[in-house]
């Protein structure tokens, strides 16, 4: 995940998230609570209520990795306005930014809307 160049996305749990948890138990929420696959390559972020530390699981291709951070002053921004029916989503450059502590995460969208491919018809 880090410093990779491939095409990902990212899913925030919507509240806060018992960090105790380890891959099995992220591993659940992401398949019962966001209803997606966490075999699909995709990152998926948690946050404890504090908002100190933070959790990401994502799947290498060979097995199930977890990404930790704990903030040593601060609050990791507070990701809850941004989401729309309980789906929260971020760019892999606005997880970066999330990581480093950046207040503006959360508060407006950073990345551009996501372009779907669509199939063009030949009409000659």
């Amino acid at each position: 995940m880090i410093g990779s160049t491939r095409a990902f996305r990212v899913f925030a749990w919507p509240g806060a998230a018992d960090l105790r948890k380890g891959y099995d138990g992220l591993h659940g929420l992401v398949l019962t609570g966001l209803g997606r696959d966490p075999l699909s390559g995709d990152c998926f972020l948690f946050v404890n209520r504090n908002r100190d530390r933070a959790k990401v699981l994502f799947y290498d291709g060979t097995g199930l990795c977890i990404y930790m951070k704990r903030l040593e002053r601060g609050r990791f921004a507070d990701l809850r306005r941004r989401s729309v029916d309980g789906d929260i989503e971020l760019s892999p450059s606005e997880l970066a930014l999330f990581l480093e502590g950046a207040r503006l995460i959360g508060k407006m969208s950073l990345s551009p809307k996501r372009i779907e491919p669509t199939v063009l018809t030949g009409g000659r």
